[in-house]
């Protein structure tokens, strides 16, 4: 038996991120991962991508991630352009018109969990436990879990953090509400003819938003959002046509795509844990929540579970109560769950609002595009929002 005070199960960008977190603020932390330790990252782009926030990188910057990933690969967008296919409105977003270098950045996620395990790997307070899964787990009276290696853990506290489909909240039974979107999203790397500028662009379709997301002068990540059947015909069509498909849909945007990789699909939902503690368990990412991706929010609302909660944890051990405190945790389950509902409300009617063709809401969604556009105050508002720091490492 491994007595630790935290384990942690999944570990993926929240997982390795919030092992880190607490490693850096003293905590012994094991982590469960079922896949085997991340290799070197290779030329090919792949296929999974963040639009990592200003909160989301200093986070990473805090805990030295940062670093390594602007050594591997990351591309920093300095615009943003919004529109309708076959409409007026338009919404542009500019970092030079606040002063700021860039709006974000975008980072393959294998590139992030890489820079992670680079960290993890050297520090003497994680014990990593690759290519495991958890076959037994018990919540009450205190924490057990047991790895399918045999190897038995009694930690103080268990995070879940192993994804939508979590495994260990169906196995304490943790309930969620929502509902599948009507939309799969069809992912690719693109090469485009010509340079884009530094700028994520997205147009909204009537099956839903098309995204061109740069990861670098001439390749972009595509997160394309429409019905089960046209994405199945995308997946299908050869490299040739899904190229003129593409550069169809996007009015040759940047010249047009000459260049495909492999394409992958995925059903899109919404879905919102009912609960995010339980006993001495507590649910970070997208364990907890998954919101629909048209506006790259889902990894950094996990980072932000990731910030709150250490802050709680460290507080519970300022304060000399057990890690699992449930006034402690529930500060974090109110904090982080009311905010990351917030999100997933507003992107559940922005997608909505613009995922049909109704004339009338046509006409009305685009007028508000343009008005937010020449509103400079309220654009710069926007922009401000996205780029606000909501939280910091505070480790004692």
């Amino acid at each position: 038996m491994n007595n630790t005070e935290i384990a942690i199960v999944g570990g993926g960008m929240v997982g390795s991120t919030l092992a880190c977190a607490l490693a850096q603020a003293h905590f012994k932390v094991h982590l469960i991962e079922q896949q085997p330790e991340p290799e070197s990252i290779g030329d090919d782009f792949e296929l999974r991508v963040s639009a990592l926030s200003r909160a989301s990188q200093n986070l990473l910057t805090d805990l030295g991630a940062w670093q390594k990933i602007q050594a591997m690969r990351c591309f920093p967008y300095q615009k943003m352009q919004v529109e309708e296919r076959n409409s007026f409105g338009q919404i542009q977003f500019s970092a030079a018109e606040i002063g700021e270098p860039d709006l974000g950045h975008i980072v393959e996620n294998k590139v992030i969990v890489k820079a992670l395990a680079e960290l993890i790997a050297i520090h003497p307070h994680i014990t990593t436990h690759y290519q495991c899964q958890v076959t037994q787990l018990k919540t009450a009276p205190l924490a057990y879990l047991k790895l399918d290696n045999g190897i038995e853990l009694k930690p103080d506290l268990i995070v879940a953090a192993d994804g939508g489909d979590s495994n260990i909240r169906n196995m304490v039974n943790i309930k969620t509400k929502g509902w599948l979107y009507d939309q799969h999203a069809v992912i690719a790397t693109v090469e485009t003819l010509g340079c884009n500028q530094a700028t994520a662009w997205q147009r909204f379709m009537s099956a839903g938003p098309l995204a061109l997301l740069p990861l670098d002068d001439k390749h972009c990540s595509i997160v394309w959002s429409t019905t089960p059947e046209h994405a199945e015909l995308l997946l299908e069509m050869s490299d040739e046509a899904f190229c003129q498909v593409f550069s169809d849909a996007t009015s040759k945007q940047w010249g047009g795509v000459i260049k495909t990789s492999k394409r992958a699909s995925y059903p899109l939902c919404y879905q919102h844990a009912q609960h995010y503690i339980k006993d001495t368990l507590v649910l970070v990412g997208d364990a907890a929540h998954r919101i629909h991706p048209l506006a790259g929010q889902g990894v950094n609302l996990g980072f932000l579970d990731v910030a709150c909660l250490t802050d709680v944890l460290i507080h519970n051990r300022e304060k000399e109560k057990p890690l699992a405190d449930y006034a402690g945790l529930r500060v974090y389950e109110r904090t982080r769950k009311s905010e990351n509902s917030l999100m997933m409300a507003s992107m559940d009617i922005f997608k909505r609002l613009f995922s049909n063709n109704i004339f009338p809401l046509k006409i009305v969604r685009n007028i508000g595009l343009n008005i937010v556009n020449k509103a400079r105050p309220i654009k710069h508002f926007f922009i401000k929002q996205a780029l606000k720091n909501h939280y910091k490492l505070n480790n004692h």
